[in-house]
């Protein structure tokens, strides 16, 4: 592997993580990591629809109620925050 093609790999990776935030990057910690996770899983179900039906037959719940569900919990997925130590 060149030094160039290993440019070229950071460079992408740099460009992914400014697009996506779900890609993370070198100062995530694993809250937020975590929430990323939990929130892109949140939008699948409700974006998925025979899915989201799963979920409402297993929980005995409409669809609707389900869907009102998940966004809530899309709010704060994983609690507050920890409190971050001052250096």
């Amino acid at each position: 592997m060149q030094a160039s093609d290993r440019f070229n790999i950071n460079s992408q990776l740099e460009h992914l993580q400014a697009k996506y935030v779900g890609t993370g990057h070198a100062d995530l910690n694993r809250f937020e990591w975590a929430v990323n996770i939990q929130r892109d899983s949140f939008a699948s179900y409700i974006g998925h629809y025979p899915l989201l039906a799963y979920f409402a037959v297993a929980e005995n719940e409409s669809i609707g109620r389900e869907r009102y569900n998940f966004m809530q919990k899309m709010l704060v997925p994983c609690g507050l925050p920890p409190e971050r130590e001052e250096d």
